[in-house]
């Protein structure tokens, strides 16, 4: 945002400068950078981060060409400088790049370097060079290379900046791993006569200082920083040795359990073998797990993540679709994939009983998933109303704070208990 500021800045300078002289052409694109620089700080503000840095990185690149090539044109006195501004382009680049890997992003920075070379090596004569006069191009060389010097030395310490907070955010995070920060805390899932039939276990973290942190929060971080496996599998091995604790109660062992797996976590190589592991090593009762993915998977790779659930089936895991129709299934998908159960996701549930088009769309959703064998689970469900119509519409199962909030594992327990 401080950098947009300063393209409004200096758009403003440069205008006045031109203004002055009479030269409305490079006025007119003064106050393109003036523009440029107010659509950038305000995507930013409104919280558009990726597009403004975009947004920047083009902008400055079309500036810095047309400058070398029309005004910044090397002489015998006074060289060139205004490619200097696109390495800052391609530091901030880079940077945006780590954040979210995207082809664009790095054909952007390709484009700069191949360009900073060009401009850095070959006078590139042009038959519209603006000849301006000795002390104007003195001071603009000046300054225009003292601005982007400022701006990569910001770049580059945007950048440590930025892998000394992964960093810090990495370690944080595993330190609440080992110190065993994490806990589980269990949602019931019922069947059509509300009797309790499983849990979904959802991951909390407790921190000692902050209190409780959302995994809004920390889900997101995790998922950057590569570490969704090591949280995974420690959710798999809590909620196997749960399980297994189960199984020894005569009034918890019919109960099921659902724990939820991210696209990065399935697609890791050792997804399966880990699996296997910690079922082998808790003695957990497959056939009592079910893992839970996104319909993000589908994006990663639709025939690894098939195969990779195939192999969950033929260890007795059961599978389900989580948030169903919030993402990119397609009823080809639904059907090509080994997954048991469906979850509908709850802003389907919730519009089901408000209006009678959301309530077509839900019965027919439902008699899809039963008419292709599987389970349909619908989660959010908050009132009665939603209960009753899905019963009718014929899900099979059923979670949410009308069957109770997500609590420790001993209030759970003692609800089956009493």
């Amino acid at each position: 945002m401080y950098g947009a500021l300063s393209f409004v800045a200096i758009g403003i300078a440069w205008a006045a400068v031109f203004i002055i002289m009479g030269w409305w052409l490079v006025v007119a694109m003064d106050l393109i950078i003036v523009a440029l620089g107010g659509v950038i700080y305000f995507s930013m503000r409104k919280g558009h981060l990726r597009f403004g840095l975009f947004l920047a990185q083009a902008g400055l690149v079309l500036i810095a060409v047309t400058m070398g090539v029309l005004l910044d044109v090397p002489t015998a006195e006074y060289p060139r400088v205004s490619h200097i501004y696109l390495l800052s382009v391609a530091s901030l680049g880079y940077l945006n790049y780590q954040r979210e890997k995207s082809k664009i992003q790095l054909t952007l920075i390709v484009i700069c370097l191949l360009t900073f070379v060009i401009l850095a090596s070959a006078p590139l004569a042009s038959p519209y060079v603006l000849e301006m006069p000795d002390l104007l191009r003195f001071v603009g060389t000046w300054a225009n290379a003292t601005m982007a010097t400022i701006m990569l030395a910001a770049s580059v310490h945007a950048i440590h900046s930025e892998l000394v907070r992964k960093d810090k955010d990495s370690r944080r995070l595993m330190s609440a791993l080992w110190n065993k920060e994490f806990k589980l805390a269990f949602q019931p899932q019922v069947d059509k006569s509300r009797k309790i039939v499983g849990a979904e276990a959802l991951i909390r973290w407790h921190h000692p200082e902050k209190g409780e942190i959302s995994p809004a929060s920390f889900i997101p971080q995790a998922e950057q920083l590569d570490l969704m496996s090591d949280i995974g599998n420690w959710v798999l091995e809590e909620g196997c040795t749960v399980l297994k604790s189960w199984e020894k109660n005569p009034k918890l062992q019919h109960l099921n359990l659902s724990l939820n797996v991210s696209a990065k976590q399935l697609m890791h190589n050792k997804f399966e073998e880990n699996v296997r592991k910690i079922l082998n090593r808790t003695g957990a009762n497959p056939n009592k797990l079910t893992l839970e993915i996104t319909e993000s998977v589908l994006v990663t790779g639709f025939e690894l993540a098939r195969a990779k659930l195939a192999a969950l089936n033929e260890l007795g895991v059961t599978v389900a679709l989580d948030d169903f129709g919030t993402g990119y299934s397609s009823l080809s998908y639904l059907r090509q994939l080994p997954v048991q159960h469906v979850k509908i996701d709850r802003s389907f549930v919730k519009d089901a009983s408000l209006n009678d088009h959301s309530k077509t769309f839900v019965k027919n959703l439902v008699q899809l998933c039963n008419d292709l064998g599987q389970n349909v689970v619908a989660e959010g469900v908050e009132t009665e109303e939603q209960h009753k119509l899905l019963c009718e519409f014929g899900a099979s199962d059923f979670q949410g704070y009308l069957y109770g909030k997500p609590t420790d594992l001993e209030n759970f327990e003692s609800q089956n208990l009493a």
